[in-house]
């Protein structure tokens, strides 16, 4: 029925050749390139989506000024400066023509719930009480408009 494979194993991966990179047969782990660790990719997924909230929030910020988005985009700036390293985000100064302010508070209010959920997963609680904060706002500020258009 079932004949084993009689040849030795390779000591190099499919994955590995194709990238021309070796592999230790030893560990099964490929030690051409650095690995990171759980929290850093934590870090850089929460940087990430707090990045997107600071674009749409400046994209609101543009489309109505308001101290209110002023103050949240400041916050949400200095988190993700803080998550890397640092560094300051890239920021917006101006909306797209025929922005929605109605979609953009859709989209920044799923921003904050994703950010949430990887603040809460690496305990983060400045961030994840950040991202909770937003989330609140935006759904308030929704409120009106989607009870408007019933």
């Amino acid at each position: 029925m079932y004949e084993p494979i009689r040849t030795a194993p390779s000591s190099r991966s499919v994955h590995g050749a194709m990238a021309g990179t070796k592999t230790n047969t030893n560990t099964k782990t490929n030690t051409d390139f650095p690995h990171r660790s759980r929290e850093e990719e934590l870090d850089i997924q929460l940087a990430g989506h707090l990045a997107a909230l600071l674009a749409v929030t400046d994209e609101l910020r543009a489309l109505s000024p308001c101290s209110a988005w002023d103050e949240a985009a400041e916050r949400v700036a200095g988190q993700v400066a803080r998550l890397r390293g640092g560094r300051p985000p890239a920021r917006t100064s101006a909306a797209p023509a025929g922005t929605d302010p109605t979609a953009l508070h859709r989209r920044a209010h799923a921003l904050a719930g994703r950010a949430l959920v990887v603040a809460a997963s690496r305990a983060d609680t400045g961030a994840a009480i950040l991202a909770a904060e937003q989330m609140d706002a935006h759904a308030a500020a929704l409120e009106p408009r989607e009870l408007a258009s019933r």
